[in-house]
């Protein structure tokens, strides 16, 4: 063996990339020299496992006993051991045995590989030059070295090609292994099953049908059984088994997932009927009759398991069907009516059947006997899209008796299976009906004072009779004290359930009657047209139904809109009412034609949910009522906080004006050069010299003496300390101001930035006052005005948002909304009521306008101070500078 240190010698020393090269090939030629020792003692192994796959896969350990099973397994361990004993001898090729393999396969003569290493016999000058010609000429042939791949000459080991037995039975046996009757690797360790006899005669027909809401077509089974993983089917799905053939009948078993077998019985109208035979039949044609007949056995799977039948199995994995899955989409909210808007979200595996929502009060007595049941809240979940939808649906519950009381409200949803689901419960008060009418609102309590307890009877009737004792004081109308002394009538001779009934409905009608007239009526047909026609379409009525009771609601909807509209004819114009927000008859009627037309098209779905925003539509309207109670008291605050306001911008404005004028005659003083004007006052620091030096203005011209005020006749130190006084009244406003801002805190309002902008602007403007500058007070009193128009602005539009939720009717079947931004349904600015602050298209001039105009009054005076030759011209110049 040739050392490591010799390595580098003959041409490797001074060709490093050949002696790179050659120890790449050494270790591929050692790589294929191994596993040619390798694979000769590896087909032995590789036959044994081959021949106990063969055994597996032919079903050799399930068909035999269980002993012979494991002697089987013990003597294929033992030869599987027998088979490793030649792998002892492997061992690692050397350096030299790589050499000569890759000198003899490359057919390489004179030892290319191996002469680079050897050493000259005789170390002479002329042997050592020979020898190093030589190594260089042999190591040109080394360039193309190939180690190429293993010839381990199998044939030479097995001379009677027997490795071919075990490959062949190998493939033969795979092949078997699909076919129903195979064996699978794991049957040698484990027992073999019982076996089971099959009846070639007995014909299989087997299907799975999932439920209906399902959507899934029905799964029909093979007739071999020949299914190798479980089949997926929905839970409660039906599984029918038709049997029929043979002699016998046949015994149909579900075998569970836990190994408790349960028959599948047959299902009554398929057994056989013996019919009355008489005495001359034979007694052995029944049993054969019986084995001609086919069985039907049917069952509902709910968990998985495996059908067996006749030598056949299908296994099965049963989906489960998850319960649904219900929440409010935002918190349950009251419309403009009373009516319950509830928005929520469904979802669940195969849609959602029917949703409702549970309302049951918070406190309760035990004791008590309520007139009514809890109230029916019905969920309108859309059709196409109930796996996970989203909807909003209003009912009006005003008329039962919890209406007012805090109630608990749960969503509950239910799937087609039976199954439902609940979401967390919301705690509110029910919406009740908003009587405006006091005597209406106290008719409607008797009623549900009794209603919800109907023990409490007596305590009714003396809340009637409490309303009757002053009748000429608090009853105005002599047809209310009528049906006030009828229902007490009523109310005291009521008895049993039906009578109690038929009293709170009476009383009902009479708070409606008190309150709306017949616009209640017409409201009442309408909510049960819209709903008739709900249940319709629910139900997939036919055409015919559907236009008759179409019909019905165009002509309550048409008694309801003229009833409406006659009644706010004398109604005040609400201040919110939009031309965008105004929903009119043609409007209604083409959504009322666009419901028939889906109906009758087909699209029930469609129809139905047009319907429904219909009534949340109707549900929003607002009646246009007066508003009295604790809203009227609301709004007579905010009146008086408005009115408060305009008085603080009229006086705001007067004191600019007024400060104003001072400042322009002081600085008519100080043009004139008065006496009384010191060198140093800074007010003629202000003003602007000519262009020799000389103040502009210095003659005024002649002006009339007709409509002087007292301070013309005033000094500038005059004017100057009448600047200064008003300083005081200045810096009341700003304290009025600061009042405002107060109040309309405790109305739960917040002032806006402009109040804040314009109590600094005040402020500012009174130290200029103090000091008797009034150029930069006129400046901070026209910015303090702009920024109290600006929150007066931002004020209103908290108001208006405020009364957002209420919607205003207005004449002819137009109905307003929402907020409507102070126009009318033409877009013309409303006629306020109150201080007018002025809107958006009104400009407050700023400072830069300020300085302009008194640029323009200057170059007035300028001019007429030239004395122009024209009498015309100079008193139109004297009629411009005319600030009285």
């Amino acid at each position: 063996m040739t050392s490591p240190s010799r390595q580098k010698k003959g041409a490797f020393a001074f060709r490093p990339s050949l002696a790179r090269l050659v120890t790449t090939k050494r270790l591929l030629a050692r790589i294929v020299l191994f596993f040619e020792q390798l694979l000769p003692p590896l087909m032995p192994v590789l036959s044994v496992i081959a021949f106990y796959l063969s055994a597996s896969w032919f079903g050799l350990f399930r068909s035999v006993p269980d002993w012979l099973r494991i002697l089987l397994l013990i003597a294929f361990a033992g030869a599987f051991l027998v088979t490793l004993l030649p792998f002892r001898t492997l061992r690692w090729p050397r350096i030299a045995e790589a050499d000569r393999m890759l000198e003899e396969r490359n057919g390489l003569p004179h030892q290319p590989v191996t002469v680079q290493e050897d050493e000259p016999a005789f170390d002479t000058p002329f042997g050592r030059a020979l020898w190093r010609e030589h190594q260089t000429r042999m190591a040109e042939k080394i360039a193309a070295l190939d180690a190429g791949l293993p010839r381990p000459d199998i044939a030479a080991h097995d001379r009677f090609a027997l490795r071919a037995v075990p490959a062949l039975l190998l493939v033969t046996a795979f092949g078997y292994s699909l076919s129903i009757n195979g064996g699978s690797i794991r049957d040698a360790l484990q027992a073999a099953p019982e076996q089971v006899v099959s009846d070639p005669a007995v014909r299989i027909d087997a299907w799975v049908t999932p439920p209906s809401y399902t959507g899934r077509a029905p799964i029909y089974l093979t007739a071999d059984g020949s299914e190798q993983a479980p089949i997926g089917i929905p839970q409660f799905s039906g599984l029918t088994v038709r049997v029929s053939g043979g002699k016998t009948a046949e015994k149909v078993v579900f075998r569970k997932a836990n190994g408790e077998a349960q028959d599948i019985s047959v299902q009554a109208d398929t057994k056989p009927q013996q019919t009355a035979a008489s005495g001359s039949e034979q007694p052995t044609a029944a049993p054969a009759s019986q084995a001609l007949v086919a069985q039907t056995h049917m069952m509902k799977l709910q968990e998985n398991g495996a059908l067996e039948v006749n030598g056949r199995r299908w296994s099965f994995e049963v989906l489960p069907d998850k319960a649904p899955e219900i929440a409010f989409d935002g918190l349950p909210k009251r419309s403009v009516n009373g009516a319950l808007e509830i928005a929520f979200t469904v979802k669940d595996d195969y849609g959602v059947q029917e949703a409702h929502a549970e309302i049951v009060p918070v406190e309760t007595d035990p004791t008590a006997t309520p007139l009514y049941p809890l109230p029916e809240y019905r969920l309108d979940i859309p059709r196409r899209n109930a796996r996970d939808a989203k909807g909003v649906t209003s009912r009006n519950l005003t008329e039962h008796p919890l209406a007012g009381k805090r109630v608990r409200i749960t969503l509950v949803a239910k799937d087609a299976a039976g199954q439902t689901g609940r979401s967390p419960p919301y705690e509110m008060a029910l919406p009740s009906r908003p009587f405006n009418e006091p005597l209406a609102a106290a008719v409607a309590e008797e009623r549900q004072v009794f209603a919800l307890d109907t023990r409490k009877m007596p305590q009714a009737i003396a809340l009637n009779e409490a309303l009757t004792i002053r009748p000429e004081e608090t009853i105005p109308k002599l047809t209310n004290y009528l049906l006030l002394e009828s229902a007490l009538a009523r109310m005291k001779l009521a008895r049993g359930e039906d009578a109690l009934k038929d009293t709170a409905q009476y009383l009902w009608e009479i708070a409606l009657g008190m309150e709306d007239g017949d616009l209640s009526l017409a409201e009442r047909k309408l909510r049960e047209a819209q709903q008739n026609l709900a249940d319709a379409l629910d139900r997939n009525a036919p055409d015919a139904e559907i236009k008759k009771l179409m019909d019905e609601l165009r002509k309550a909807m048409q008694d309801y809109m003229t009833e409406l509209a006659q009644r706010m004819q004398n109604a005040p114009m609400q201040p919110n009412q939009n031309a965008q927000n105004i929903l009119r008859q043609q409007d209604l009627e083409r959504m009322m034609d666009q419901i028939e037309n889906l109906a009758r098209s087909g699209n029930r779905d469609a129809a139905q949910q047009m319907l429904s925003e219909l009534q949340r539509m109707m549900n929003n309207l607002q009646a246009g009522r007066p508003q009295r109670g604790q809203q009227s008291q609301e709004n007579s605050e905010a009146r008086k906080q408005i009115d408060k306001l305009g008085e603080i911008l009229r006086d705001q404005q007067k004191l600019m004006e007024q400060t104003f004028r001072l400042d322009q005659q002081l600085r008519d003083r100080m043009q004139r050069g008065e006496p009384d004007m010191g060198e140093n006052d800074p007010l003629l620091d202000e003003m602007n010299p000519g262009e020799n030096g000389e103040p502009q203005d210095q003659q005024q011209g002649q002006q009339g003496k007709e409509g002087q005020q007292p301070s013309d006749q005033m000094t500038a130190e005059q004017l100057r300390e009448a600047l200064k006084h008003l300083r005081a009244q200045q810096d009341a406003l700003g304290k009025q101001l600061g009042e405002l801002q107060k109040s309309l805190g405790e109305m739960g309002m917040k002032p806006g930035p402009g109040f804040g902008q314009a109590q600094r602007e005040m402020e500012g403007a009174g130290r200029e006052l103090g000091q008797g500058r009034g150029q930069p007070a006129v400046e901070g009193q026209g910015r303090a005005l702009e920024a109290l128009r600006q929150g007066a602005r931002d004020m209103m539009n908290q108001m208006m948002q405020a009364q957002q939720g209420q919607q205003g009717q207005g004449p002819n079947g137009q109905v307003g909304q929402g907020d409507q931004n102070g126009r009318d349904p033409l877009g013309r600015p409303r006629r306020t009521q109150g201080p007018d602050f002025g809107d958006n298209s009104v400009k407050v001039p700023d400072e830069i306008d300020v300085q302009r105009a008194r640029e323009i009054l200057d170059a007035i005076r300028e001019k007429l101070g030239n004395n122009p030759p024209q009498e015309m011209e100079r008193r139109y110049l004297e009629r411009l500078l005319d600030i009285q």
